[in-house]
């Protein structure tokens, strides 16, 4: 069987020179990088080198870079902490974050009773800059803004210089989480005054299990996680150095080939949406993520023309055919609800038709394109 994968929004095949990297550290730095032995110290500058490579590409410290399991972890331990250490007592959103952002929201709300505002999204999802800028003008309360800079499921592309400089102006903390660009857009944090970040290694081709947060200095930020003094007091916990490394050897190569992997991709995406159109009358292209300028190069999520008694089996044809694809985040997949994020920006008429996220990567080819769009077309006359 053929087998298409079309889901690298959900996670990315390590490349090779990764897995190399990663199974070099496996064999021969063992040693725990808190020990002060050889085995130890040897470790300790591997771990290092491979915080100063990923700090490098951001343009931040190297302090700045505070390992952990990946962008939940990051996530969290930057918004329970802004809540619980620095003072927050509002945070402003928007209703199609990622779940990681959303429900650890709905829990310091529970806990703590701050006060949460959702910013305006216009019918495509994209943030209402002046509606933000109305909320922040409330300075009564000390003020975490959290948006995503890419989103996960539409592909959405949030301005985060124009949203750093709006929580400058008002003084307020602002987080992002940048797991679907780091590795895929050029970020400069030395010119965006944004103050927390989080990343994960699985979306740009590293491993899973791996990621950090950015947290800008003398922020006061306080673990989340309590044993150990690794991390700068920040995450407690004998830190993983091969994943870590395996992270560092993906991000340097991402950005190394960056410029021709993007238009590579661009082309593919652009290609697998005039197949889609020219093959599928009525096939509708959610959020903006058919105009490459404010959506994301890497990934497509399209609404097709199926009634919804024949749509339940979409996915199960697609997987039976070899196509890895999604409804959605890979995080509802499995849920019977649907997708938070479309539920907010389609129509009622739309949201009774599937919707499917494609999203690809540079191993991906335009014969697999030309293959799905045949499976689709055959699923959707039969």
């Amino acid at each position: 069987m053929k087998k298409v994968y079309f889901d690298s929004a959900a996670t990315t095949q390590l490349r090779s020179e990764v897995i190399r990297c990663i199974s070099e550290v496996l064999k021969t730095e063992y040693g725990n990088p808190s020990s002060t032995h050889a085995y130890g110290r040897s470790a300790k500058s591997l771990l290092e080198n491979a915080r100063k490579d990923i700090a490098k590409h951001l343009n931040v410290t190297a302090a700045e870079i505070i390992f952990t399991s990946g962008g939940t972890e990051a996530d969290n331990l930057i918004l329970n902490s802004c809540v619980r250490d620095l003072g927050v007592t509002r945070i402003i959103s928007s209703k199609i974050e990622h779940h990681a952002v959303l429900y650890a929201i709905e829990q310091l709300k529970q806990k703590f009773g701050i006060t949460v505002a959702h910013v305006e999204l216009d019918d495509c999802g994209h943030v209402n800059y002046e509606h933000l800028e109305q909320l922040l003008s409330d300075t009564s309360h000390k003020t975490l803004v959290t948006l995503m800079h890419v989103n996960n499921e539409v592909g959405n592309v949030l301005d985060l210089k124009r949203t750093a400089a709006l929580c400058e102006n008002y003084n307020s903390l602002f987080h992002s989480d940048t797991v679907q660009s780091v590795g895929h857009y050029e970020i400069d944090f030395a010119e965006i005054p944004i103050h927390f970040a989080a990343v994960a290694a699985h979306k740009f081709h590293g491993p899973k299990g791996a990621g950090f947060a950015f947290v800008r200095k003398n922020t006061g930020l306080k673990p989340l996680i309590f044993g150990g003094t690794q991390e700068r007091g920040l995450r407690a916990g004998t830190e993983a150095v091969y994943a870590i490394a395996g992270m560092a050897e993906a991000l340097k190569i991402s950005y190394q080939n960056l410029e021709k992997e993007r238009t590579y991709i661009s082309d593919l995406k652009d290609y697998f949406k005039g197949k889609l159109s020219a093959e599928i009358p009525g096939v509708k292209f959610n959020g903006s993520c058919d105009d490459n300028s404010r959506s994301t190069y890497t990934l497509l999520n399209v609404c097709l023309p199926i009634p919804p008694e024949k749509s339940m089996m979409l996915l199960f044809q697609l997987d039976l055919h070899g196509i890895a694809c999604s409804k959605g985040s890979a995080c509802q997949s499995g849920s019977a609800k649907g997708s938070h994020v479309l539920t907010e920006i389609l129509s009622e008429e739309d949201m009774m038709k599937p919707s499917i996220r494609f999203s690809f990567s540079s191993f991906n080819t335009k014969e697999e394109v030309d293959y799905v769009v045949d499976v689709l077309k055959t699923f959707i006359d039969a």
